[in-house]
């Protein structure tokens, strides 16, 4: 599903990833922890398209994330870290705008939308703005915006960081109860920083 082979990223003479290679299977729940300054950021950044390495091959479900960047990136739904919304947009609104990035069809958006609204929580939130809703409903609508396009990878950055603990609880039975839904045939990977409560 993921391959990383040899991959190292540079910024000048400085290394900021150097050499590393793994392989994570379909099916696989991945941390990716380790002190601040070990890579992490650059790694997940170079997984998802976001920079490119300067060696090595990143492989995404068979496609080369530099020989075919666009069908890599489409199996991949990327939550990332602080929650970055449109905070003048409904709920609604924000994860319609998500699907019509991500080219989910249009004659079966407005049905895809609402059924992951309802599998992220967000029913009863649905018609409010995001600016409006607490910390532990944001972080359900950046999943439910990742989790739109149907990918077959979830990167999630820092899932619970900022959450209270009740909060924590209610986002990780969320990702196990989206894990069995057989409507999400995606596999989890999660890159978790080591100051992370997940």
């Amino acid at each position: 599903m993921i391959e990383v082979k040899n991959v190292t990223k540079k910024y000048g003479k400085a290394v900021a990833v150097d050499n590393i290679s793994f392989t994570i299977n379909e099916g696989e729940i991945v941390g990716l922890l380790g002190p601040n300054g070990a890579g992490k950021s650059t790694t997940m950044n170079m997984l998802t398209g976001f920079i490119e390495q300067t060696e090595g091959d990143i492989v995404i479900d068979g496609y080369n994330m530099l020989k075919k960047p666009k069908k890599a990136k489409k199996e991949i739904g990327y939550m990332p870290e602080g929650v970055p919304l449109y905070t003048d947009l409904t709920v609604k609104e924000f994860v319609t705008y998500m699907a019509e990035i991500k080219n989910v069809d249009r004659k079966t958006r407005k049905e895809k939308v609402q059924k992951i609204i309802e599998q992220t929580g967000l029913k009863d939130v649905e018609k409010k703005l995001i600016k409006n809703l607490s910390r532990g409903y944001k972080q359900r609508v950046s999943m439910a915006g990742a989790l739109v396009g149907e990918p077959k990878i979830l990167i999630l950055d820092e899932p619970t960081v900022g959450l209270d603990p009740k909060q924590i609880t209610e986002i990780r039975n969320l990702i196990k109860e989206l894990r069995k839904n057989t409507y999400c045939n995606f596999k989890f990977t999660y890159f978790i920083r080591s100051k992370s409560n997940m």
